[in-house]
Parts: structure tokens; sequence; C-alpha cells
């Protein structure tokens, strides 16, 4: 089940202009179940878009030494929409209903009240006000999908997470993915025999 919304841009350029790039993003927080110890984050992301007539794949990751999920889930569209070298139609995936939501639903009630909600301060504001700074330069769809539920592109970002929470890895740069092999490995094993590729860009310019 997806859970699909756009967010307010302030770009003004013509849809045909820009690249279309398409996101899935995943977080992790190894150790939430102990208090009183660190709890080690990873957030990655993977980039599909257009270049000629083929799908470029980029894959992305950071770290925090002791952090929360929520944190890690904005992290994870900062990471990602901060690679983005120009503005673009994106549409960007994630399992975290805070971040789809909290991008879609909340923030622009909050930019009205002064970066302030209702029932006191925000939570991790500082953070919603860089993810609202870079959005602002894109046309962006938050869509939530439910996790561990057999998108193999949403498994697949866990993983990269997960191994980046756990070794406090961090990526300096977009680099080529992992993701095709991942899939032909994960295929011979038995596990998503049928894929269907979502990504239909319009636009063949990298972004």
């Amino acid at each position: 089940m997806e859970e699909r919304n756009r967010n307010g841009s302030g770009n003004r350029r013509g849809k045909n202009d820009m690249p279309f790039v398409e996101i899935h993003a995943d977080e992790s927080c190894l150790g939430n179940q102990f208090r009183g110890r660190a709890r080690p984050g990873g957030a990655a992301a993977l980039l599909e878009y257009r270049r000629g007539a083929a799908a470029a794949r980029r894959d992305l990751w950071t770290s925090e030494p002791s952090t929360t999920n929520n944190r890690m889930a904005l992290a994870s569209a900062i990471l990602s929409l901060g690679a983005l070298r120009r503005p673009c139609r994106v549409r960007f995936v994630s399992d975290s209903q805070y971040l789809v939501r909290g991008a879609s639903q909340w923030m622009p009630g909050w930019k009205r009240r002064g970066w302030k909600r209702k029932g006191g301060a925000i939570e991790n504001v500082e953070m919603w006000r860089e993810l609202d700074s870079l959005a602002a330069r894109h046309e962006v769809q938050w869509v939530w999908i439910r996790g561990h539920a057999g998108d193999p592109r949403n498994e697949y970002v866990d993983a990269l997470a997960r191994r980046a929470a756990a070794k406090q890895l961090r990526s300096h740069e977009p680099t080529a993915s992992g993701y095709p092999k991942w899939l032909e490995k994960e295929q011979a094993e038995g596990r998503y025999p049928e894929v269907i590729e979502p990504f239909q860009p319009e636009s063949s310019r990298e972004p």
C-alpha cells in the first residue's frame, strides 16, 4: 500500500525541463531496545534516473554513532536531495511515516507558525529546516510504503542502512549502485521472481 503526497515547491520551471529521479530510502538504528548506551544509526538511498536509453543507479549512505530512527529518516532525505545537482522532479519513497507525513503534511503548518507546533517544540527542527530548504529546489512527491513487504528496493536500502549503522560508514559522494547484483543474487535464491520496473521517467538528462 502506498501513501502519496506532494509538497509545494518554490521551483517554477516547466515539468518537461526537469530531470526525473526516483529515490528509495531507509534508515536503521541499532540497539533501540537499550537505554543508557550508544545507539548507532545509518541511512541509505538508491537514486535511479535515466541516462540515455538506460536507467542509471547510484547509492548513498551515512551514519551517526548514537541517534534515533527519526533522525536517520531525515538524514536519508537530506543526503539524497542534497546530492542532486539541478532542480528535479523527485519521487521519494520511504517506509518512514514520520518523514513522509512530516514533509508533506506537517511541515507547511510548522513554517506558517514560525517553525513551531501547537504541542510545543518540533523534534529535530534544524534537520526539518534543512530538508525544507533542499526540497524547495525540486518538485517532490513523497510516497510511503510499508516496510519489509516485498519491495526489493526497500529491502536493498534497508540492508545498506543497517550496514552503515553497524560499521559507521559514510559515502562521500554517490557511488555506482550494487542493486542490480544484489537483486540478481536474491532472485537466484528464489526471492523477488517478478520485479516490475516503476521507473518510467520522461526526461533523459542526468540530475
